[in-house]
């Protein structure tokens, strides 16, 4: 490590392929002061780290010395001890030097990797602890680059960037007053060809760079369309249009491109290669005429001429990557400060200091003269994370305009209305994945912005109506509701969600893997898995979002037999598609442009005539006579 770092290594390629528009960044004031912290619990391993990459930049110009002695004091003073202990010497620091590298390595390890996990699970947690509001505007894409790409660059810069300055000023200057001290001629020589190696080095790099970058995006854009291809929803569709021609040609189009610009950069990561040693060769042949020339002339002796040739090799690549430094260090600054701009934006829905746990007991749940917008674009996410130029800062429109309600201990309360009314924005502030703009929601008379949200968790249960399963297995997706659930209580779980049967005959039995999204099960077995998750948090609250619909009878049946065990003695809200599953409802609220237009039973409101009763004559128009459709017992 200590060797390679001071000759034309790979470091120095790397070096000048990086994106030099980097420069042009602005950091936020305060990122070097709190990389710095990041880095306090790592100052005895980075000060020891960086003290081993001193003694290995010393080592490098430690055997050209050696090799100097051995020819000037040994060989041509025909001192045979001096031969033997110095080829000793040699060989003892060439073992140091490996051993050097390996602790360097260990070092280097131990800080890059222990940043990289406190990095990664403080932006994971924070990311967990963003609303749903976040979820729904940035990129997957772009949130797992944050979490792995650019927790990555950031950390080079306390391993690979502030080594590799430490290494190549340390060797430059050693390497420099070495060369200086044995011949200040030979030295001019080899500076005066530093143009020569410099200027078609940094033109190389600007290319190799905007290759690299096209590169990158050619990739993540070959990434994309085979990620929508390869996951079930994405395969399904190009199943069932039957495209695979298209869909092959618009891959092999990009994978063509991305062909081309790999063979490019290969061309020219060979060409800088032959450059550097072409340049390497005629220094060498410049520094063996002249010195060569003046050992004849006893200026110095032959030791001399060999050091300096040596030495010159150590010379040229710490110049080449400290004229890029800025680079290097602007790169792994732009990381942290990407890394930094995650951890800034703060979550719109936080627990408040000093909340307190929900009231244990039934729950009742209140509304009162409710108000709310869905947040803007610049509210909960970043233009960044969108893959925008500029974020939409109009403001969004009212969704809720005063809704009141009260559900009590043990009551259904269903909510019907068109699309688009305001049903699911209702269910998602009694759970608290939004806060209100106005009013309050209560529960057990407590404001839920003021319950910790452990305790409104386990309070509220949820089962969507598209239910998520995670690519595992059956007993890993129920116990993520309640991670010390016994197999007996999931079992149990199993059988009051009407699915026991049907996991039993399977062959793996609990340890079934779902598939992606619970893609290897019906939609009702989905449902029916969801409620039983449901059933095993056994929540007091219960929150169903339509979620019978798009159901079969079959499935459906078996899904209502299960909700009656979920719902009993549990409070409970209801969104309902089909208005047939919610006649037995305590009571039904229709929600109609963000407001509560009726309340009452299903009895009551049919009779009532007004938007209920055309809600349940549209539905229920195509099986029932009209005749039929207005009897209030239908």
């Amino acid at each position: 490590m200590a060797m390679m770092g001071g000759g034309f290594g790979p470091n120095v390629m790397m070096s000048l392929r990086r994106d030099g528009s980097v420069t042009k960044e602005r950091l936020r004031p305060g990122t070097v002061r709190r990389i710095a912290r990041y880095a306090r619990p790592y100052t005895k391993q980075i000060v020891a780290f960086l003290l081993l990459v001193v003694v290995g930049a010393v080592i490098v110009i430690a055997n050209p010395l050696l090799m100097k002695a051995i020819i000037d004091d040994g060989i041509l003073q025909k001192r045979t001890d001096v031969v033997v202990w110095l080829a000793v010497a040699i060989a003892a620091l060439a073992v140091v030097d490996a051993g050097l590298t390996l602790v360097q390595r260990w070092f280097s390890a131990r800080i890059g990797e222990g940043l990289i996990y406190d990095l990664r699970t403080e932006v994971f947690g924070h990311v967990q602890r963003m609303p749903v509001a976040f979820f729904m505007r940035a990129q997957t894409g772009a949130l797992v680059s944050r979490l792995n790409t650019d927790v990555i660059g950031a950390q080079r810069a306390l391993t690979s960037t502030l080594s590799s300055v430490v290494s190549n000023v340390v060797s430059l200057i050693l390497v420099l007053g070495a060369m200086l001290v044995l011949s200040w001629q030979v030295t001019l020589v080899a500076l005066v060809l530093l143009p020569i190696f410099i200027v078609p080095a940094k033109f190389v790099g600007r290319r190799m760079s905007a290759l690299t970058r096209e590169q990158m995006q050619l990739d993540a854009e070959l990434s994309s369309v085979a990620t929508e291809r390869f996951n079930v929803a994405g395969a399904m569709v190009a199943k069932l249009y039957g495209r695979p021609e298209d869909d092959a040609a618009v891959f092999g189009s990009r994978a063509a491109r991305v062909r081309d610009v790999g063979v490019t950069v290969g061309m020219y990561g060979t060409v800088f290669r032959v450059a550097l040693g072409l340049v390497a060769a005629l220094a060498t042949a410049l520094v063996y005429g002249i010195g060569g020339v003046l050992s004849v002339a006893n200026v110095f002796e032959l030791g001399t001429l060999v050091a300096l040739a040596a030495l010159l090799m150590r010379l040229y690549g710490p110049l080449t990557s400290l004229s890029n430094v800025h680079v290097d260090v602007m790169t792994a600054l732009v990381s942290f400060d990407r890394v930094f701009e995650i951890l800034d934006l703060q979550p719109m829905v936080a627990e408040k200091p000093g909340a307190v746990p929900v009231h244990d007991g039934p729950v009742t749940i209140e509304f009162d003269d409710v108000r709310f917008r869905y947040p803007a674009a610049d509210e909960v996410s970043l233009a960044s994370l969108e893959s925008v130029a500029r974020q939409d800062t109009s403001p969004s429109h009212p969704v809720l305009k005063g809704v009141s309600f009260t559900a009590r201990p043990g009551q259904m309360i269903a909510l019907v209305g068109h699309s688009g009314a305001g049903k699911t924005t209702i269910t998602s502030l009694v759970s608290r994945l939004y806060d209100v703009n106005e009013g309050v929601v209560r529960i057990n008379g407590l404001d839920v912005r003021d319950a910790t949200l452990a305790s409104l968790r386990d309070t509220v249960g949820v089962v969507m109506q598209d239910a998520h399963l995670y690519h595992d297995t059956i007993a890993a997706n129920l116990r993520y509701a309640r991670p010390e659930a016994t197999d007996e209580e999931i079992w149990e779980a199993l059988k009051a969600a009407q699915i026991g049967d049907l996991v039993e005959s399977l062959p793996d039995r609990l340890d079934t893997v779902v598939g992606d999204r619970g893609y290897r099960l019906s939609g009702g077995e989905k449902q029916r898995l969801a409620l039983a998750r449901l059933l095993l948090k056994a929540p007091r609250v219960v929150v169903l979002d339509e979620a019978t619909a798009h159901l079969d009878s079959e499935s459906e049946a078996a899904v209502q037999v299960a909700l009656k065990t979920a719902l009993e003695g549990r409070t409970s809200l209801v969104i309902a598609h089909r208005l047939s599953t919610i006649r037995e409802a305590d009571e039904i609220l229709v929600v109609h442009d963000g407001r509560i237009a009726e309340r009452g039973g299903h009895e009551e409101l049919l009779a009532r005539g007004g938007l209920y009763a055309e809600l349940y004559r549209t539905q229920f128009s195509s099986t029932d006579s009209p005749a039929a459709s207005a009897q209030p017992g239908r």
